[in-house]
């Protein structure tokens, strides 16, 4: 993959390209991202979760209505309305980041309690963010990154492009790409189709670049 190839299928990356189109090509081989529509979609999913490798940590800032929206269920309400209103992003303030995640990951994942700050130091971090203290140093583990490091590893574009393509590994999304499959790996990517329309886009010109059409 070259770096007009990338540009390609990510217009917006021009930023990132050179710092990224060998780490990702490598992650890739490494993990067995080794076929045209494998790489097509996995390229895609990657753009659109990372904004098209601008974004390598989880943007917490929210409006009340939308953390309501986004982390309370039926099953646990982790938010009140005080609470989003005093944390979220209103005319009157800005978003109070690291309190939202605090709070949306407390208790979740190997993280401790809203006042450990587990929340705001594993919330989301890659291309394909991982979250929570297990997920971290699960991956720390895996590629021989001390814990306390991982962190500002998986925000490199080594440590994102890698722990990407190993996510993707482990959670069959090669055998999803070759049965074509882009809706299965969106909804084990993301928990449900959000994005899906941007991500199919992305998908086509991945598909082209990559000789998968």
């Amino acid at each position: 993959m070259t770096r007009d190839e990338l540009l390609h299928i990510m217009p917006r990356a021009a930023a990132q390209a050179d710092s990224f189109v060998l780490p990702l090509a490598a992650a890739m081989a490494e993990f067995g991202i080794s076929t045209p529509q494998r790489q097509a979609a996995f390229l895609a999913q990657v753009a659109h979760e990372s904004d098209q490798l601008s974004a390598l940590e989880e943007n917490m800032n929210y409006r009340p209505q939308a953390i309501l929206d986004m982390f309370n269920t039926a099953a646990h309400v982790r938010f009140t309305p005080e609470q989003a209103e005093l944390y979220g992003r209103t005319p009157a303030h800005p978003a109070n980041q690291q309190m939202i995640a605090n709070i949306a990951y407390a208790n979740r994942g190997g993280n401790g309690d809203a006042a450990s700050g587990d929340g705001w130091t594993f919330r989301g971090a890659g291309l394909i963010q991982l979250t929570f203290r297990n997920s971290h140093e699960a991956c720390a583990d895996h590629f021989g990154v001390p814990r306390g490091e991982i962190g500002r590893w998986l925000r490199t574009p080594e440590g994102a492009s890698r722990s990407a393509a190993r996510y993707w590994q482990e959670n069959g999304l090669n055998e999803l790409a070759d049965a074509g499959d882009f809706v299965r790996i969106t909804i084990r990517i993301n928990g449900g189709l959000r994005g899906q329309t941007e991500r199919i886009a992305l998908w086509g010109s991945a598909r082209a670049v990559m000789g998968a059409a």
